[in-house]
């Protein structure tokens, strides 16, 4: 967060923005190189602050851009835009872990619904941890244990049906230590033998807990992988 309210601040200390006297609801010409250059250096500054795009007022950021470039007194001391910047980070971090918190509550109650209703499909079994898994096809060879590499063929859903990552799609298999990838990977592939392919269920608490994976995987997430055990290294 400080880094890209530091970004903005960089950029219009250093006078690289040139046409920051025009309001925002007239679109400059685009025709000389500074020009272009200035647009192009406006949307890296604007992805930048993308995150907390609506906490920012875009004509008083204007403002400080203008100050600094025609050199007139600014509105505040520079200890006083310091001490503003610490309070807004300060402000948005909380807003951010109210978000992140309410996004994981409603996650969490989510995922223990469906959880309940999956786990009495035929097929389905629950194990003490929480985890649920189904036989797609049933191998005959070893199990891997924890400490092992597998390798595996893989597809990952979100409970409503949406893809965040497919080793199908890239069409290459991948290979990992089954004991360095999330709990409910670990548990779920040592149920499986070699030739295999099982569907897991896993919990929130059991895929990438509170934090999630951003940006495809929010907090207590409750993730649906085909798995397809191919080989045990």
């Amino acid at each position: 967060m400080k880094h890209m309210l530091r970004l903005a601040v960089l950029a219009s200390a250093i006078g690289l923005i040139t046409a920051c006297n025009n309001p925002f609801d007239k679109k400059p010409k685009l025709d000389t190189e500074m020009q272009k250059f200035s647009y192009a250096l406006g949307v890296d500054i604007g992805r930048s602050l993308e995150g907390i795009r609506d906490d920012i007022d875009l004509k008083a950021m204007q403002q400080g851009l203008a100050d600094v470039q025609k050199k007139d007194k600014l509105a505040f001391s520079d200890a006083e835009l310091e001490k503003i910047k610490m309070a807004a980070v300060q402000t948005l971090r909380a807003k951010k872990m109210k978000e992140m918190e309410a996004k994981a509550s409603g996650a969490n109650a989510t995922g223990s619904k469906f959880l309940a209703d999956n786990g009495k499909k035929a097929g389905v079994t629950t194990t003490a941890s929480g985890l649920q898994y189904e036989v797609l096809k049933e191998g005959n060879g070893a199990h891997p244990k924890a400490t092992d590499v597998v390798t595996v063929h893989y597809k990952g859903t979100l409970i409503n049906g949406e893809t965040f990552d497919s080793s199908y799609d890239r069409g290459q298999p991948i290979s990992f230590p089954l004991n360095q990838v999330i709990p409910g990977w670990t548990e779920g592939v040592q149920l499986m033998t070699v030739g295999s392919k099982y569907k897991l269920y896993i919990p929130g608490a059991l895929a990438y807990g509170e934090h999630g994976s951003p940006p495809k995987i929010g907090p207590n997430e409750t993730l649906i992988f085909e798995v397809e055990l191919l080989g045990i290294k």
